[in-house]
């Protein structure tokens, strides 16, 4: 594994962050992570879906969140939103019976101007 400067792993396997909980900037557990979408053509994480609410899979929604609205958690099996609950409620819904085409150009621009496009050296 490599690790920064601290100490911390800087890559992990995706399946590790598969069922991540999330958590508010704020610190409020917000839902869990679902899957993750990947760019393979600039060959980076490109967005999470959080599931949020539900039983068992049951009445939970689904969230698409950038990639660069995400920042590690206090461990591997935690992530954080920079955002809240209402900031994630207001977000655009993903329709699991309907995917969305995770290349769709205006989709991607939606996603980004709702959650700030500004990509930071942390990812």
């Amino acid at each position: 594994m490599t690790h920064d400067s601290n100490g911390s792993r800087r890559i992990l396997c995706a399946g590790l962050l598969t069922g991540a909980r999330v958590r508010g900037a704020d610190g409020e557990d917000l839902g869990r992570i679902e899957e993750i979408l990947i760019d393979i053509t600039a060959g980076r994480l490109a967005y999470a879906l959080i599931a949020v609410g539900g039983v068992m899979g049951i009445g939970e929604k689904l969230y698409a969140v950038p990639w660069h609205a995400i920042r590690r958690g206090a461990n591997d099996s935690e992530v954080i939103l920079d955002g809240d609950r209402e900031q994630l409620e207001r977000a655009a819904r993903f329709d699991p019976l309907r995917w969305q085409d995770p290349a769709d150009v205006a989709w991607i621009a939606h996603l980004d101007q709702f959650y700030g496009a500004v990509e930071t050296s942390r990812h």
